[in-house]
């Protein structure tokens, strides 16, 4: 049976097929549109996830939408009359959208599909998920676990917010919700509104923020702004919010209380965003650990899922690890919306047509999320020679020696390899590298290569088999979403003068062996490689350990900032010319920048909008 899973029209667009339960293909539209976060309906995803299986539509058997427009069109009325006559401007500019478009979302979508392939459009194929659901079936059958809880945290789906599910086998049910608008997610949103960041792509950038503050404010909120019970259930003061009645996401008196208005993402970054930042984190983390606790106290569950947007917030999952709340746990790497796509194909599967779970044991069902697209060989040349790409072209073990020697040499390295990631991280497949052990790194990747703000930290991709050597971690973090600190016998102690320094000026500091990789509090966002998920990539980093004597390399998203991560080798090309990078591995291509055609070289630092 084959199982076609779709997330449109809000943000994070994307497609994912199953086959008899197996997770065949999945990808955001981004990607291939280039369109940061794009929320059109994924066309060219949907296409992609067809070709990679080899069928048509007829093929087909049902298609999944990952929520329920009706409800959510519900939730929008009941707010604006509960807040009403407040709110009435957004609820007019709303409207339009609603009744053109997302009250006959089922059409759009049918007519939508049968465009693509008029075998997809049938009325009897499309199939409605809840939003939380799709969320709790993304994490829960694709993990190693025969039964666990499953937590969902989000800014909102129809009505819910927050999720208990508990799996056993191929069985998942809802047991327990937080409602609209008490929002964990939106709570973490409103923060990076008042910030200067962007809602929905920011969120990260405040996480990165925190650990150059001090949770100065977390009281204030606590006192103020959200009413947590011990179980960790929780209620917002709305009377400090907009997002309800407005098209902000705070208002009046949230800027009273932490006295000043929101920040403009022109304006400098001051000490008090800082501990803003780092006050946010400390709640949210504190949340999530009572949510856990009194998780494992109800159901007596072993085992952990977690998915929604708030999952990706590495830093209280690594809390949340070592807390050891529970034996195992399981973070969906596509946490957010895009998700949504592969846990409404599987809930379909799986309870709608009653399929059986196959258990892989230890390891996940998502391949390493190595799920996108790949280009072959004979395809890859084609396109660079296309575009007056020079290159050479080498074997396996020429391309590891090659590329290991570049990042030994201390160059940035472009690495287009295999399957492309689902999900936000770059794992690998396509991402730019770099030696960690370079104290000018971080600073430089973020301002001439990336072109984002330098107090942004960079994660290390690190060999399995390695990690306890370097990091205060044993197991596996395959997905980029756990934050451990670095060993302690690898770290510099900081003088007294340094620990004194304000804020960012601490980020020039060398406070490891690994400095590129550390953040200001001596943490890292680890990605465990391991050996049957990408050997490719696991021969590189043992290579570069056998040239350095370190497993270690600076692994982060092949974009510039605002730009989805790189898909075809034309996208790796445009984005190695338009950007400080040295050398670039396609395939079996390597490329030097100074061997390039220097009129291809094109401006790249403001072809995005900046997320």
């Amino acid at each position: 049976m084959i199982v076609l899973g779709i997330s449109a029209f809000y943000h994070d667009s994307a497609a994912a097929l199953v086959r008899d339960g197996e997770i065949v293909a999945a990808a955001q539209e981004e990607r291939f549109t280039r369109k940061k976060h794009d929320a059109r309906f994924p066309e060219n995803a949907i296409r992609y996830c067809l070709r990679e299986a080899g069928v048509d539509g007829e093929k087909v058997d049902r298609v999944a939408y990952y929520e329920k427009p009706f409800v959510k069109f519900d939730r929008l009325l009941e707010t604006y009359l509960a807040f009403a006559p407040k709110g009435f401007s957004s609820f007019r500019k709303a409207m339009p959208l609603w009744m053109n478009e997302k009250l006959f979302q089922r059409d759009l979508l049918q007519k939508a599909l049968s465009a693509l392939d008029p075998a997809l459009g049938g009325a009897d194929k499309l199939l409605f998920s809840e939003h939380h659901f799709s969320h709790a079936a993304s994490a829960f059958y694709p993990s190693p676990f025969p039964r666990s809880a499953v937590l969902t945290m989000d800014g909102v789906g129809e009505w819910t917010t927050t999720s208990l599910s508990l799996g056993n086998g191929s069985d998942l049910s809802i047991t327990k919700e937080i409602h609209f608008p008490h929002s964990l997610g939106l709570l973490y949103s409103a923060f990076t509104y008042y910030t200067g960041f962007k809602v929905n792509s920011g969120e990260y950038k405040v996480m990165g923020l925190a650990p150059y503050g001090e949770p100065k404010y977390a009281s204030l909120i606590f006192e103020h702004l959200i009413d947590v019970k011990p179980d960790g259930s929780f209620r917002l003061n709305m009377d400090y919010f907009d997002y309800c009645t407005g098209l902000r996401m705070t208002g009046a008196e949230f800027d009273a209380l932490f006295g000043a208005p929101a920040r403009t993402p022109e304006q400098p970054l001051e000490q008090r965003h800082m501990d803003l930042a780092a006050s946010i984190q400390a709640v949210t983390e504190e949340i999530v650990l009572r949510l856990a606790r009194s998780i494992a106290q109800e159901t007596g569950e072993k085992n952990l899922c977690l998915a929604g947007g708030v999952a990706l917030n590495c830093v209280a999952n690594g809390k949340l690890l070592r807390e050891k709340i529970f034996d195992g746990l399981f973070i969906q790497p596509a946490a957010g919306d895009a998700g949504g796509a592969l846990g409404a194909a599987l809930a379909a599967y799986h309870l709608q047509e009653g399929g059986a779970r196959r258990i892989s044991g230890d390891r996940d069902a998502m391949k390493g999320s190595y799920l996108g697209p790949a280009y072959d060989q004979a395809d890859t040349e084609r396109e660079l020679e296309r575009i007056g790409a020079r290159f050479s072209v080498v074997d396996e073990d020429g391309l590891i020696e090659e590329t290991a020697r570049a990042l030994a040499s201390q160059q940035a390295v472009g690495w287009r390899q295999g399957r492309l990631e689902f999900g936000p991280r770059a794992l690998g497949g396509s991402s730019i590298l770099a030696d960690p052990r370079s104290p000018k790194m971080q600073k430089n990747l973020n301002l001439k290569v990336k072109f984002r703000e330098s107090f942004r930290p960079f994660a290390p991709s690190v060999l399995r088999e390695r990690v306890s050597d370097w990091f205060e971690m044993e197991g596996d973090s395959p997905y980029m979403l756990l934050v451990a600190d670095v060993k302690e016998s690898r770290r510099r102690e900081m003088t007294q003068d340094e620990q004194d320094l304000f804020g960012i000026d601490k980020l020039n500091i060398v406070r490891s062996d690994i400095p590129a990789v550390t953040h200001v509090d001596y943490s890292a966002r680890i990605q465990t490689v391991h050996e049957d998920t990408n050997p490719r990539y696991h021969r590189l980093l043992s290579r570069f350990e056998a040239l350095t004597g370190c497993p270690v390399l600076v692994n982060t998203s092949f974009n510039v900032r605002g730009e989805p991560i790189v898909t075809t080798p034309q996208d790796a090309f445009r984005c190695f010319m338009g950007s400080d990078l040295d050398f670039l591995a396609v395939g079996n291509c390597v490329l030097r920048k100074q061997d390039q055609d220097q009129s291809l070289a094109k401006s790249y630092e403001s072809a995005f909008e900046l997320d």
